[in-house]
């Protein structure tokens, strides 16, 4: 019997936890919010981490679920193409996550990035706002979606 690797013996370490990025993606329906004047009734939000527990999809009030390191991308769909949407601000707290608006190259279409700077306890809500067909007035809807920690059984309350 050949004599043993010290190395195989040695237990693995365990891999860090690489960020994920969660993509927010805001449809919304710009010839009903102009007609309205309201965006809450047509704004839809959606995220990539349902799986992991957001909740609010379909709603302005998602709730996604994320933890330090994530990645974070906004971006909008307008259900009407032909519509001008963007999405103009994001406003949230600092300590939290700090967006920043950047454009894909060679094109003129914007999104949104930040990284979570640390783990979240209590949902951390924050507004965007969108600039919808010539209106030169950003809307704003009243209701908020948040950023919120990992759900109890990821932080070990089984």
């Amino acid at each position: 019997m050949p004599p043993r690797n010290r190395q195989s013996e040695r237990r693995p370490t365990r891999p860090t936890r690489p960020a994920r990025p969660v993509t927010i993606t805001a449809v919304v329906d710009p010839v009903a919010a102009l007609a309205s004047e309201n965006l809450d009734d047509n704004l839809y939000l959606y995220d990539t981490n349902k799986t992991v527990g957001s909740t609010g999809f379909g709603t302005p009030e998602l709730h996604s679920r994320v933890r330090k390191g994530d990645t974070l991308l906004w971006n909008v769909l307008p259900l009407e193409c032909e519509t001008y949407v963007a999405l103009t601000d994001i406003e949230i707290d600092p300590r939290i996550a700090e967006p920043t608006r950047k454009v894909y190259p060679g094109t003129d279409i914007v999104f949104w990035t930040a990284e979570v700077k640390q783990d979240i306890t209590e949902p951390v809500p924050y507004r965007l706002s969108f600039l919808l067909g010539t209106v030169s007035t950003p809307f704003t809807p009243t209701a908020r979606p948040a950023l919120a920690g990992p759900a109890d059984e990821e932080r070990g309350g089984r």
